[in-house]
């Protein structure tokens, strides 16, 4: 990329209206997110035709995935946020060399996840929180995963790269193609060729290496900023540990996210497969409305994690408080729509009488509580996007699980089934009210651009 092009998109990234520039760079995300939900909520409905227990294997197979997508954000997060601020400084070269230590770092932290989980597969999918009826599904479908590991974890580094540079257009190009492939795949594999659940594991895989292909192939042809080279690989443990601890928030939010699957379906499974069925199916669905406030999130890191970089402390004011307003305003009208219809999205995926019967009530609780969540969501996304490692870490540690897991356990046991139902709602809201004091501090700290001008939300 020519020195030319470099400044256009400085300008671009520092002096572009952020309400605008939050906005054109939160749509490729919000259809990528919704794309990939889709994807997932295709996925649930095929395997749904398979019975209660193939339902089941979805949702504990998606607690694995959500740990591989917790190493890729931890490298994809950690070098994106820091390689956005090193060219918001205008250090380029210094930016190829995180976003090359980001991606092998990933690279190989897949490899090693996939080969130590093949070599203990069964073990793997009982600690996942499957049961007797369960585990031979699970074992089908993850199989293939773990073969795509690490195309898996290193393309969740490049789009966050793409991302945090300004360029998710592209990074939505390799993330849409993956995805439509493994809608039809999935119909391909598990219909017509009858592998069941196995052909939706290989389905994944095939589609998710397709779109790690395309997303480097960006990266390869010049197309970006960033460069990724093996001889940009840095092997200094400094520049390692602090991609590490940059992106540290987004692996305990997905690494809590997946234990708190784990235990979730422990617990749910107590009561039979059709309690792990219906409680995976609510994840589903909530993912689905919560993508687009994630999405939305997501356009505004580069925006945050620039001008934070360019020293345009009043653009990353503006920038949160338009994310946090238009994400709030979106998941109003989604999640209403979606509490009032309920239990037609539940029959959408698994149509028996039990699953629908504690999925609704699962999924209108979740839809009162989700009002609560963008605060504390976008405003994670500010911490991490600006560096602040220890608070943005805590507060990812404390929505994504720390909350949710004791929740689980106490009420599991007092509540019984109604318990395992209520933890979630509860675990946002107090996610929100801890949210509000990190807020404060991290504003009140924050530079102004004139002497004298108030720091305030």
């Amino acid at each position: 990329m020519s020195c030319n092009t470099s400044e256009q998109q400085y300008t671009r990234m520092t002096q572009t209206p952020v309400q605008r520039l939050v906005v054109r760079l939160s749509i490729p995300t919000v259809i990528s997110m919704l794309v990939t939900n889709i994807y997932n909520m295709v996925d649930t409905a095929f395997v749904g035709k398979l019975g209660n227990s193939a339902s089941g294997a979805v949702g504990v197979v998606f607690g694995f995935m959500a740990i591989l997508q917790a190493v890729g954000f931890l490298f994809g997060q950690g070098s994106g946020s820091i390689a956005s601020r090193q060219l918001g400084q205008r250090e380029t070269e210094d930016a190829g060399v995180t976003a090359s230590t980001g991606f092998f770092l990933a690279f190989g932290a897949g490899v090693v996840i996939s080969v130590i989980s093949l070599l203990f597969l069964r073990p793997l999918v009982l600690l996942l929180g499957s049961t007797e009826t369960i585990a031979p599904y699970a074992e089908d479908y993850i199989h293939y995963i773990l073969l795509a590991a690490p195309f898996m974890t290193s393309s969740l580094v490049l789009n966050n790269l793409l991302r945090y540079e300004g360029k998710a257009a592209l990074g939505m190009i390799g993330l849409m193609t993956g995805s439509v492939l493994n809608i039809f795949g999935d119909a391909l594999f598990m219909l017509r060729m009858n592998m069941g659940v196995a052909g939706a594991g290989l389905s994944t895989a095939l589609s998710q290496t397709v779109g790690f292909c395309i997303l480097l192939s960006v990266f390869l042809m010049g197309k970006t900023q960033c460069r990724i080279s093996v001889r940009s690989f840095s092997r200094k443990w400094r520049k390692i540990l602090d991609i590490a601890a940059t992106g540290m928030p987004s692996l305990l939010r997905q690494g809590l996210a997946s234990l708190s699957t784990v235990i979730l379906n422990g617990q749910a499974g107590i009561y039979g497969d059709a309690a792990i069925a219906a409680m995976s199916v609510v994840s589903r669905i909530v993912m689905f409305v919560f993508s687009m406030v994630v999405g939305i999130g997501q356009g505004f890191q580069p925006v945050g994690a620039f001008n934070y970089g360019a020293r345009k402390y009043r653009r990353v004011r503006e920038a949160f408080r338009f994310t946090f307003l238009l994400g709030q305003g979106v998941l109003i009208v989604l999640a209403t729509f979606v509490l009032i219809c309920s239990g037609s999205c539940i029959r959408i995926f698994r149509d028996d009488p039990e699953v629908i019967e504690i999925g609704t009530r699962a999924l209108r609780l979740q839809c009162l509580a989700i009002y609560f969540l963008p605060f504390s969501m976008v405003l994670e996304m500010l911490l991490q996007s600006t560096g602040q490692k220890l608070s943005a870490s805590l507060l990812s540690a404390l929505r994504s699980g720390l909350f949710l897991i004791p929740a689980l356990l106490i009420l599991a046991k007092l509540r019984g089934l109604a318990g395992i139902q209520e933890a979630q709602p509860l675990a946002y809201v107090a996610s929100f009210a801890v949210s509000i004091f990190f807020a404060r501090w991290f504003f009140r700290r924050l530079p102004t651009e004139n002497e004298g001008e108030e720091a305030s939300l």
